[in-house]
């Protein structure tokens, strides 16, 4: 689907639902919906943007997903949000006080949903907003209840030092830990929506 750049242009700020239920293993979050998603309504519309492609590789998915069939990860347990709900051509367009506190609405709303796993897919938003200047890729200390956090690699076309590739296989460090045998979670299904 193409927009022409007015189309694109009047995406802005909008709103794009969350894919989300109870209980799922990881709750993926973006920094902010860029115009071409908010555009959509799909998250990771944007050509270019690996998340579909990383998802797969990293063994997420059972095939690729596009964008438009993003109500499939749910039965997969897997879900997408956002840091900041806006959408913007560029997340360099936020401001650290809109990521603030969109960290304290996230914080809600994992509080609600309690994934087992939030997967904030960019280590600098994560950073600001959770004030965490020191935060890595990978695992985190802080946890949201009993939500652990990883911080994973941006997977915007933009973020050119991750390939594909590194970025799959930090991803499917995260797929390996939030699906282990061992894990209390077990087989059950995301509940609700």
């Amino acid at each position: 689907m193409r927009f022409t750049p007015e189309e694109l242009a009047a995406a802005r700020d909008r709103l794009v639902p969350d894919v989300a239920a109870s209980g799922l293993r990881v709750l993926f979050c973006g920094i902010n919906p860029g115009l071409m998603t908010a555009a959509t309504g799909h998250h990771f519309a944007r050509p270019g943007n690996r998340f579909w492609p990383v998802l797969h590789a990293s063994g997420f998915t059972p095939r690729q997903f596009k964008p438009a069939e993003q109500d499939e990860l749910l039965a997969h347990g897997l879900g997408i949000t956002n840091v900041v709900a806006r959408a913007t051509a560029k997340a360099d367009e936020l401001t650290a006080a809109e990521y603030r506190e969109g960290g304290r609405l996230l914080a809600e709303k994992v509080a609600r949903l309690r994934p087992r796993w939030l997967a904030v897919a960019g280590v600098t938003a994560y950073r600001v907003a959770f004030d965490d200047k020191r935060a890595v890729i990978g695992p985190q200390e802080r946890t949201l209840g009993g939500t652990r956090i990883w911080a994973l690699p941006n997977p915007s076309g933009l973020n050119a030092h991750w390939t594909l590739q590194t970025m799959a296989e930090e991803y499917g460090r995260l797929r390996a830990v939030a699906f282990a045998p061992d894990d209390p979670a077990g087989d059950e299904l995301p509940t609700g929506v």
